[in-house]
């Protein structure tokens, strides 16, 4: 509820401590709950509505979140009887100001309940019409098919480790690990919830995408022999991290213009301290003569590359609301081409799906600057003598690259859906 009437997100909410306060296995059942419902609404929702007194009815979002979470355990979940199912749906509607409604609940849940398992897996279907169709556009009818079809599914854990012996540890305490699919320096989850284990408590073993892995890995070998670094649009501290790691003789500034992500991202990075300098401040309003050797400027976006893990996007942008991002991303890539040196690069990046947040901010912002494009194949052969990449993970990176720039895609690449372009001043 909190999601639908507001702007909260779901990972975020998911963190809560009363969330942790729960066993293991009902905290399980909760995200099954939550990221499922979200994931599947919008075909939820074209499923309850024909079922309803009148399909053009408005349901109180009580009364609508009860339904929608009744619907996905029924058509979704083997392992929780029908029978409880409705009970505890009709309870929910019972404890608030809408408990009038718990009879209707109960005689929708139970057409629900006798339509066969599978009835609701159309994976376009919970999707924006207009976002899949300029998938197809963009990148074909398979790729959005398997766009869509990795949002709908539980999203694989990846970790970066700050330190050799996290990775035992993780094992002692029943983590089931194995390596990155991309990268040499991830690990990949198989079992085990890796926020209840002390690695992760202790900072030394984060969450991290290995697309986000990715990005920061390709910003350090761009310019590894940088001194002064800067990470313009930083928060919450990953991609720090790993630009930390690789080039240790650097001094690194991480802004970020939010203060509560700004204090978060202290926080994050409280182990690299000594090298990293966490700063408030607006990368579109950097000035000439910062004289950065590197930049990496991972600009806020639209977020489509992330709808596994943020389902609630979907529903939450639309194309005007792409223009709007690509507005502020060119004034921030302006910034920081006025704040890089000539001959030091920027590593622009999002993980948006959309051209106009991507390659059209480059393309405008390299007639515009003294920038230019360099292959981001360049960069990855650096990577690749460096030993940077896992097994099978160079040609899986390699077959991303389109046009000089690099272009993951949810489902044809096994990560989430990042950008990245390397520019150079001159």
């Amino acid at each position: 509820m909190r999601v639908a009437a507001g702007d909260a997100h779901s990972d975020e909410l998911l963190r809560l401590r009363q969330v942790n306060a729960l066993t293991a296995q009902d905290r399980n059942l909760a995200t099954t709950l939550v990221m499922g419902t979200l994931r599947w609404q919008m075909a939820l929702d074209a499923v309850l509505g024909p079922l309803l007194a009148r399909p053009d009815q408005e349901v109180a979002l009580p009364v609508l979140t009860a339904l929608r979470l009744g619907a996905f355990q029924l058509l979704h979940l083997d392992r929780v009887p029908a029978h409880a199912v409705l009970n505890d749906s009709v309870e929910l509607v019972k404890r608030t100001d809408e408990y009038g409604a718990a009879g209707m609940v109960n005689a929708v849940l139970r057409k629900i309940a006798a339509m066969p398992k599978g009835t609701l897996r159309d994976a376009l279907a919970a999707h924006p019409a207009w976002m899949v169709e300029r998938w197809r556009k963009f990148y074909g009818d398979a790729a959005a098919e398997s766009i869509c079809n990795y949002d709908q599914c539980v999203s694989v854990v990846a970790l970066r480790m700050d330190d050799p012996f996290a990775a035992q540890e993780l094992e002692i305490e029943g983590i089931e690990c194995a390596p990155g699919a991309l990268l040499a320096g991830a690990v990949r989850v198989l079992k085990g919830d890796v926020t209840r284990t002390v690695p992760y408590g202790q900072g030394r073993a984060r969450v991290q995408d290995e697309g986000s892995q990715l990005v920061a890995e390709l910003a350090a070998t761009a310019m590894p022999e940088a001194v002064e670094v800067l990470d313009a649009c930083a928060a919450p501290g990953g991609k720090t991290a790993i630009l930390a790691e690789r080039l240790m003789k650097a001094k690194i500034t991480a802004m970020e213009a939010r203060p509560r992500r700004l204090e978060a991202m202290r926080r994050n990075l409280k182990a690299h301290a000594k090298q990293v300098e966490c700063v408030e401040g607006d990368a579109t309003a950097l000035k000439d003569g910062a004289d950065y050797d590197l930049i990496l400027c991972d600009a806020p976006c639209s977020g489509t590359g992330t709808l596994g893990r943020n389902p609630e996007i979907r529903w939450r942008v639309d194309e005007a609301e792409l223009r709007r991002q690509q507005a502020r991303q060119m004034e921030i890539l302006k910034g920081t081409a006025r704040a890089v040196r000539r001959g030091g690069r920027v590593v622009y990046s999002t993980c948006s799906l959309e051209p106009e947040e991507n390659e059209d901010v480059v393309r405008a912002a390299v007639a515009e600057t003294g920038l230019r494009v360099v292959p981001v194949r360049e960069v990855m052969d650096r990577m690749s003598m460096a030993g940077l990449f896992a097994v099978g993970g160079e040609e899986i990176v390699r077959g991303a690259v389109t046009d000089g720039f690099l272009r993951t895609l949810p489902g044809v690449q096994p990560c989430d859906g990042f950008f990245v372009a390397v520019l150079e001043r001159v």
